[in-house]
């Protein structure tokens, strides 16, 4: 998929696994350019391809690091445009035993940290490319959380309310962006066989009406879907990937 400028670029965050790998990877065999960070470098097995042109080690939860990703990847750009941003990187921390971090047993600090990287990372971001996504007449994809919107059993509470700020800042976003030109949606994935997921995952399959956990390429393929010319007219919505799970 090219253009004038020639290939479309994007820029995805936590692309090292799981669902920003998948969906690095789709970009990639859809004929995009892609621009990536995470903390590590992108696997072996993925390769390297003249299109696969940036990969920036980098911890969004680290101002001086996100500064660095942003300085390197509009000075890559030149001044061309940049035509979609997928916010991906998360964290979703646990105690040694894997128990659940409610709001009682939670580390304020972890709090913090966890705002860092789900919430302002995604805000920076959109702000730090956001000449480049104009110019391109680009798209913004957040990615949510069904635990945004409902008690879980498994993800804590720092990260389910993190989740749910970033829907909200979807919305203020999809309104302030659309002067630019820039739509702005989301996708809230449910249960998503991840590296992420641990065995305890396997009872909840009985709460999803589609009776399985989802892919990280199922997740990909809408979140290119809302980075595409096809989503041209879709701004500020946040599409479920859970199988039916939030219905229930």
């Amino acid at each position: 998929m090219a253009n004038e400028d020639g290939p479309r670029r994007v820029v995805i965050t936590g692309a090292s696994r799981g669902i920003g790998h998948a969906t690095a990877q789709l970009f990639f065999q859809r004929g995009w350019e892609i621009i990536t960070c995470a903390r590590g470098d992108v696997p072996p097995e993925c390769g390297r391809d003249p299109r696969w042109t940036v990969h920036v080690p980098t911890d969004l939860g680290d101002s001086d690091s996100l500064a660095n990703f942003v300085k390197e990847v509009n000075a890559h750009l030149d001044g061309r445009p940049l035509h979609a941003l997928v916010n991906n990187a998360g964290v979703s921390p646990k105690t040694e035993f894997r128990e659940r971090l409610g709001v009682l047993n939670g580390d304020l600090a972890a709090w913090r940290e966890v705002f860092e990287l789900n919430f302002f990372a995604g805000l920076k971001l959109s702000r730090g490319f956001g000449a480049a996504l104009h110019k391109g007449k680009g798209a913004i994809v957040n990615i949510t959380s069904i635990a945004g919107h409902y008690i879980h059993p498994f993800a804590g509470s720092a990260y389910s309310v993190s989740k749910a700020a970033l829907s909200a800042l979807t919305r203020e976003m999809a309104h302030e962006f659309a002067v630019l030109g820039v739509r702005v949606n989301a996708v809230a994935p449910g249960e998503i066989q991840t590296e992420m997921i641990q065995p305890e995952y396997e009872t909840l399959i009985p709460r999803i009406p589609m009776n399985r956990m989802g892919t990280p390429r199922e997740t990909a393929s809408t979140i290119y879907f809302l980075c595409s010319p096809d989503a041209g007219y879709v701004t500020g919505s946040e599409i479920w990937i859970d199988g039916g799970q939030h219905m229930l």
